[in-house]
């Protein structure tokens, strides 16, 4: 190997090495890994260790680029069949394999040791946790069964978890779990959604995909409502063990009817144009759950 090709390999711009690690998605891990630890500390009423916190997102963001390199890496066959991932740096070689394989083991490495040293152990585990359900559950059965989308949300709504732990929360405990559970059931109206939007590029592409075979789009749909009512009954929980404020419950309830309004329209319908107003929402309701059990949340 002469050393112009070498340096051929290593050769990548900014904005490749962006899309490698997905950039915005590991955005999403920083900010509800955030929240999570931020919630720990107002639990308890203590101030915030800055540090700390500055420690847990340098090893989630790390920890969230790693899964996103490695994803793509067990992906690069089928991302360069789809139109909307064909431009990926793999699939469009401008990133090479043993490269991308490199990068993502030293993300992966630093991120998890990171936070095991520096912020806690617990933390330290869910983040693995995270990695090893995306990279070597999620990932795979991608290719097997349409129950990959809830396997995915699981390792969606763990950066809370890593959160609230590096704040020194205890994790047997109903709030923890409850953070958990806002994420996972927020996930699955969304990807219901994307999966009906993208149906077609999903199965020529050999995912299996609940809307796989469902011609009507009934089942799809009505996955959507089933999904957004338990989204519903989860943000009722917190009436029952006072940890949030009745305003802000009233705030969540209200905000998840309107995902379920969303849902049931698309379920009548089963146009594009509905599952991407459906989709549309889901980024919508994200951000004021957050802000509303902040805000509501008791010390």
């Amino acid at each position: 190997m002469t050393e112009s090709s070498i340096d051929d390999d290593l050769s990548f711009t900014r904005q490749d090495f962006l899309l490698l690690t997905k950039a915005r998605l590991s955005l999403l891990v920083i900010v509800t890994t955030i929240f999570g630890y931020l919630l720990a500390v107002k639990s308890a009423g203590s101030p915030i260790g800055w540090w700390d916190l500055t420690h847990t997102v340098i090893g989630s963001a790390l920890a969230a680029a790693a899964a996103s390199v490695f994803n793509q890496l067990m992906e690069i066959d089928i991302d360069a069949r789809m139109a909307r991932t064909a431009d990926r740096p793999l699939p469009a070689k401008k990133i090479q394999p043993a490269v991308a394989f490199i990068i993502g083991w030293i993300l992966a490495a630093c991120g998890i040791v990171h936070l095991g040293v520096k912020v806690d152990p617990r933390a330290s585990a869910f983040a693995a946790a995270t990695l090893f359900i995306y990279m070597f559950i999620y990932t795979p059965m991608k290719r097997r069964s349409g129950f990959n989308t809830l396997v995915g949300a699981v390792s969606g709504a763990l950066p809370p978890l890593i959160g609230w732990t590096a704040a020194g929360g205890a994790i047997l405990e109903v709030e923890p779990w409850f953070l958990f559970g806002l994420l996972f059931l927020w996930q699955l109206p969304h990807f219901v959604a994307i999966n009906w939007m993208y149906r077609k590029e999903y199965e020529d592409a050999g995912f299996m995909m609940w809307s796989n075979g469902d011609e009507s789009g009934a089942r799809t749909s009505f996955l959507g409502v089933f999904f957004s009512i338990l989204l519903i009954l989860l943000v009722m929980a917190p009436l029952f063990f006072s940890f949030v404020a009745t305003w802000a419950v009233v705030g969540l309830v209200l905000a998840a009817g309107v995902m379920l309004k969303y849902a049931i329209h698309f379920s009548r319908t089963r146009l594009r144009k509905d599952a991407r107003k459906l989709f549309l929402y889901t980024l919508i309701f994200l951000p004021v759950a957050l802000v509303l059990s902040f805000f509501g949340w008791n010390s």
